[in-house]
């Protein structure tokens, strides 16, 4: 069983970004004095006198009938309503209550579930009890005064989660997942990947290129196993990247790229690989990640005889530093071979993950010395004694050596590409670290 879920709601710009991030103790969620800046869900764990449980953030709640992403959010947020054991209504003390308040209370009670009423920045409590009488008029009990900025309340907020969560369930502890982050440059179909994979509308969709903005998190498990899907915002080229919040979502890409086992490289077919998308690839090779190339929108792309080959000739020309990365030709919209995605999931995140024991390791080298001699400089010949791994994530190995210098890249090469024949070491950078060990009489 999963843990308990609290989602946390309320109108754009009342502080529930501030409020998510100071319980799950990082900053996840974007903070900025912008209504409407978190658009999708955001999820994080959180404990509370030794009960974990989920927090989602929300967008704000909006009754704008005629803006799309308005009503996307609302969708997002009803959604969250309806998973969610404990729902936490943050409101604005200092405006008091507003003609949305009372429309999300209404909402809220209509819902069912247990409700806990927030007055957020009531940073001087003793001038602002006047004004929390007015919230009594939502009809959803005692409303708590709580400061996110300061962290003044909070811990009676908590208090009351606590209290209000469904009993403990034996089989509630944290399971294992895969991990996996969906990249790439805005626009290119990530959030309706991860949409076709759990069958709802988890995330905003949208044809306006940066529509997500956070890194969201969506579990889900099939007969494949258990994962954490990861949307990320698209990654822009640098000069474009000038607003505030455009920043802080470049941040939280590479932030999902380090906390994932897998990242999927979206490409747009009828694109093909371009400058952003070497930027993106370039992130996860050199955090070390298993990556998957997924060229989407296949199913729009005009083909021909030999159309495949082709293509994926060109794309490992134009990302020569992922030649070990499968691709994968996808269509986010029909779902064309997205279920072939578990698959190559589990086999890179196991890759990427491997294992090798030294006596194995080092016959695998022999014999490749063997093969190949080592290089000569200035008639000094490059000796290699022995191998160990490191460490995995990304498969890292260590070779002792007498000379640093004579190991050139060149020779370096030759070794991961024995090791890739032999290991397989699919969908996985390797590194390979020199160090020097001195034979005895030199």
């Amino acid at each position: 069983m999963s843990k308990p879920m609290v989602a946390i709601v309320g109108r754009p710009n009342v502080g529930k970004s501030t409020f998510f991030n100071y319980i799950v103790g990082k900053r996840i969620s974007i903070v900025e004095d912008t209504p409407g800046v978190t658009r999708d869900r955001v999820y994080g764990e959180a404990n509370w006198r030794g009960r974990f449980f989920t927090l989602i953030d929300t967008g704000g709640i909006e009754f704008d009938e005629t803006d799309n992403i308005s009503i996307q959010m609302k969708e997002q947020a009803n959604i969250a309503i309806a998973m969610a054991d404990v729902i936490v209504f943050v409101t604005d003390i200092k405006q008091g209550v507003t003609s949305q308040d009372y429309e999300i209370a209404q909402m809220l009670r209509k819902s069912k579930k247990t409700i806990v009423l927030v007055c957020n920045k009531s940073d001087n409590f003793g001038k602002d009890v006047p004004e929390l009488y007015e919230f009594y008029n939502l009809g959803l009990g005692d409303p708590f005064r709580v400061s996110s900025v300061n962290a003044i309340g909070i811990g009676d907020v908590l208090d009351e989660i606590y209290n209000r969560l469904p009993p403990k369930q034996e089989d509630e502890e944290e399971s294992l997942e895969t991990k996996v982050a969906i990249i790439g440059r805005p626009n290119v179909g990530k959030s309706s990947l991860i949409n076709k994979i759990l069958g709802e509308n988890r995330l905003i969709v949208s044809n306006v290129a940066g529509t997500t903005r956070d890194a969201i998190d969506s579990n889900f498990e099939n007969e494949h196993g258990k994962y954490i899907f990861i949307d990320t915002a698209g990654l822009r080229r640098h000069s474009k990247v000038s607003e505030k919040i455009e920043k802080y979502s470049v941040a939280r890409t590479l932030l999902a790229i380090e906390r994932a086992d897998v990242c999927i490289l979206m490409l747009d077919a009828n694109e093909g690989v371009t400058e952003q998308d070497t930027k993106v690839a370039g992130e996860a090779h050199e955090a070390g990640k298993g990556v998957i190339i997924a060229v989407n929108k296949w199913d729009e792309y005009e083909k021909e005889n030999g159309t495949l080959e082709k293509y994926t000739k060109d794309v490992y020309e134009k990302l020569p530093y992922l030649s070990y990365a499968p691709i994968i030709f996808i269509s986010a919209k029909t779902g064309q071979r997205v279920e072939k995605i578990f698959d190559l999931i589990n086999k890179v995140a196991s890759q990427n993950a491997l294992r090798v024991s030294t006596s194995v390791l080092n016959q695998v080298l022999n014999e490749a010395i063997a093969v190949v001699q080592p290089p000569t400089d200035k008639g000094k010949r490059l000796k290699l004694y022995y191998m160990t791994q490191a460490s995995t994530k990304p498969p890292t190995f260590v070779v002792f050596v007498n000379n640093k210098k004579l190991f050139h890249f060149s020779y370096e090469r030759y070794l991961v590409n024995q090791l890739r024949k032999e290991f397989g070491l699919v969908g996985t950078p390797v590194r390979i670290i020199a160090r020097e060990k001195i034979e005895k009489g030199e």
